[in-house]
């Protein structure tokens, strides 16, 4: 390894050496990250410049030549007075507050019991997480077939339990049922995320705790709500906080599973936005409706990131 480092050092241009060597610390470790910021910069920054800019002209993507004209915050105003896209935000809302309540919930008591270390506990957590390993396309198609009125397992499991015929229960095609349908498949595939989370931190709770609560023979029901909870909360909202930004984007197992039917009762906010830019081609005003989405998740997520940090702080 040494010679291998003084061959590169003769190999090395005079000239080069000499700038390098009157470099700082902080000089050379810019020079080794500035390619991968200047990328993520225009990854990221320039396409949001360009849709902030987008957002207050008529600009349509299927008349690239048309002229484009500035409206000002028409395309703003359009979209936040447009009942459609305020009924997609309410579906979303549902989406996310129930798949987030469920996946808590399930995710963190999956977690207390693996954390038990019972025999085989290994094996049952790698059959856990098998959901979250798959691909959303795999997941769409497999529970697509399950909710299938026919031939599908679902049907046939709940007529089983409840008694009516397979071919009344249509999870995907009823206006009640799509959305929990829905629901279902993300909560299934993603707890054994929220799962992880909160294992890690049940795991980062040290045993003296529990053995001085012993000592004061305190209850196994008072040092769950007394130190698992409190101590393993900035995790379980660390779970929440990345489930509710992820599942506030939800298009891809919606579109494989429902497409926003029936009509629009699991028409998302992300369906809609690209209904607008990719159907209808109004540029600009979906342009101006990502904005405000983009606003929206940025500024709540901020005030929950503060309450975040203020419960860790205890």
């Amino acid at each position: 390894m040494d010679r291998a480092a003084e061959a590169l050092a003769l190999r090395t241009p005079v000239s080069a050496a000499r700038r390098i060597r009157g470099l700082s610390d902080r000089a050379i470790a810019w020079v080794f990250i500035f390619p991968a910021i200047a990328l993520l910069l225009a990854i990221n920054i320039f396409p949001l410049i360009w849709a902030i800019y987008l957002s207050f002209t008529n600009y349509r993507a299927n008349r690239p030549n048309a002229p484009v004209e500035n409206v000002g915050l028409r395309n703003y105003e359009r979209v936040l007075t447009d009942p459609d896209i305020w009924m997609a935000m309410q579906t979303t809302a549902h989406f996310v507050f129930w798949t987030i309540v469920l996946q808590t919930i399930i995710g963190f008591t999956l977690a207390y019991l693996i954390d038990r270390k019972f025999r085989g506990h290994a094996f049952w957590t790698t059959i856990i997480l098998i959901p979250m390993m798959l691909s959303p396309a795999v997941v769409g198609n497999f529970w697509r077939f399950l909710y299938e009125p026919q031939i599908g397992l679902f049907a046939y499991a709940v007529s089983f339990v409840s008694g009516l015929q397979p071919s009344d229960i249509r999870m995907l095609g009823d206006v009640g049922l799509a959305p929990w349908s829905i629901i279902i498949v993300d909560t299934w595939m993603w707890t054994p995320y929220v799962m992880l989370i909160c294992l890690a931190g049940l795991r980062s709770i040290p045993d003296y705790i529990y053995e001085a609560a012993e000592v004061d023979r305190a209850s196994n029901w008072r040092q769950f709500w007394t130190i698992t909870v409190p101590m393993a909360l900035p995790f379980i909202m660390l779970a929440v906080l990345f489930r509710g930004i992820e599942n506030f984007k939800m298009f891809d197992m919606v579109t494989l599973l429902t497409g926003g039917g029936p009509g629009s009762t699991t028409e998302v906010a992300s369906i809609t936005l690209k209904r607008q830019a990719f159907e209808s081609w109004a540029t600009g005003r979906s342009s101006a409706f990502a904005i405000i989405l983009f606003v929206a998740v940025f500024g709540l997520a901020n005030i929950y990131v503060k309450a975040l940090n203020k419960v860790k702080q205890r």
